[in-house]
């Protein structure tokens, strides 16, 4: 049981920081920030591309204006941080798909898949890119439910209230596009 002491002073020091920051301590929210940030880059790099940066900027000006009203522990932030980077990449590709790009590349990679252990081992083999190519590549439910499961690290209820469906939906596709991952990998290390 060791290793899981780790996960638990993170989610301390993030609850802690958490507190700090609805009181107005700046240094604290950027210790959040610090925290939830690269889970939260991840799955926004999943859902919109190359423009993660600047949807998770929007993102974490609303997180920044609303946190005063946040109420929760760590777990809870994580989830909050989610909902609120995920409407604002639909929103996003909303606006994309309403003005295309002169390079015609359209940013539809919503359907993510949840994790599991076939999800950590093949973000720990791969790349952040390939692994983000390759979960791109599963449909939307899956995508995205792997992204969050796996990339922010939400647990499987917290998952569902940010895709707004029930937890063993968001359960199942997350163990469908994990196995889907499975198969890709072994298939490519032949």
């Amino acid at each position: 049981m060791p290793a899981a002491a780790p996960g638990r002073d993170r989610d301390a020091e993030l609850g802690a920081a958490v507190e700090r920051a609805r009181h107005g301590d700046e240094e604290a929210f950027a210790q959040a920030y610090r925290i939830v940030n690269p889970g939260l880059l991840g799955y926004l790099r999943g859902m919109v591309g190359e423009d993660a940066e600047d949807v998770a900027s929007e993102a974490w000006l609303e997180i920044a204006r609303d946190l005063g009203r946040f109420r929760g522990d760590s777990a809870g932030f994580r989830g909050w941080t989610a909902t609120i980077a995920r409407h604002r990449a639909l929103d996003h590709l909303r606006r994309v798909r309403s003005r295309p790009r002169p390079t015609g590349i359209e940013q539809d990679v919503l359907d993510l898949p949840t994790p599991g252990d076939t999800a950590g081992e093949a973000l720990d083999a791969l790349s952040t890119e390939r692994a983000l190519a390759l979960i791109a590549g599963l449909p939307r439910d899956q995508a995205e439910a792997v992204l969050l499961r796996v990339v922010v690290g939400l647990d499987g209820p917290t998952s569902a209230r940010v895709l707004g469906k029930r937890p063993g939906a968001v359960r199942s596709a997350a163990h469908r596009g994990l196995k889907r991952l499975e198969r890709q990998l072994r298939e490519r290390g032949r």
